[in-house]
């Protein structure tokens, strides 16, 4: 049954931005789609994550990661800075809260690359938050690239491999399963998710009041 009655817009206190989830097992090319879509997507933001591990050859303050003391992260934790945290192959890692709020507020969609256990804290805290899991084509293809990297020793790359056995155990908890055999395809595959988050209704409820509102004005 049909009805001519206009339907109200909600009051919404303020625009939102979408939050973003990306985990996957180490080798699983998470970091590379990332990057990548942050090339394409330049509306999109990424969440700098901080940790206790030092910085690998290349990597930039402030650019890759906050990288700070045990000590420091210690004190950041117990004064409840942090939206996640988690410990990863001895080290530490975590989430800004203040970062991701502020980011949010401001109506900017902003991605977070962490592990199941920071995805599943996330998800407490912005039960609409995106969740992405990537996987590789097969464990055999996973320890070729590991060994590609050239930066661990055999020892590190076998621990990575139980590791990452575990995390993927995980993909169940997660909205979205991208398979990376071929790069371009799981990258159009990510880029596709972002875009139907953006066009979901509660957002474009939010982003296209105005728009919807004249056109539902009775005359």
């Amino acid at each position: 049954m049909s009805s001519d009655k206009p339907v109200k817009i909600a009051e919404e206190t303020r625009s939102t931005g979408n939050l973003f989830i990306v985990a996957a097992p180490s080798g699983a090319g998470k970091s590379s789609l990332v990057n990548a879509l942050l090339e394409r997507d330049t509306q999109i933001a990424l969440s700098i994550s901080t940790t206790t591990r030092p910085p690998r050859p290349g990597e930039s303050e402030g650019e890759h990661y906050h990288f700070v003391s045990p000590q420091s992260f210690e004190a950041s934790r117990e004064a409840g800075e942090f939206l996640e945290y988690a410990r990863v192959f001895d080290h530490w890692y975590a989430t800004s809260r203040r970062t991701i709020a502020k980011t949010l507020e401001q109506g900017r969609d902003i991605i977070l690359e962490i592990d199941w256990q920071g995805a599943r804290q996330v998800k407490q805290a912005f039960p609409g938050a995106v969740s992405i899991f990537i996987l590789p084509p097969s464990l055999q293809s996973l320890r070729q690239r590991l060994g590609k990297r050239g930066q661990d020793s055999a020892e590190t790359i076998a621990r990575r491999m139980r590791d990452a056995r575990c995390e993927i155990s995980h993909w169940v908890e997660f909205d979205y399963l991208i398979i990376n055999d071929d790069f371009e395809l799981a990258l159009s595959d990510m880029a596709s998710i972002i875009s139907a988050a953006r066009l979901s209704l509660p957002y474009q409820r939010i982003r296209q009041r105005k728009l919807l509102e004249e056109l539902l004005k009775t005359d």
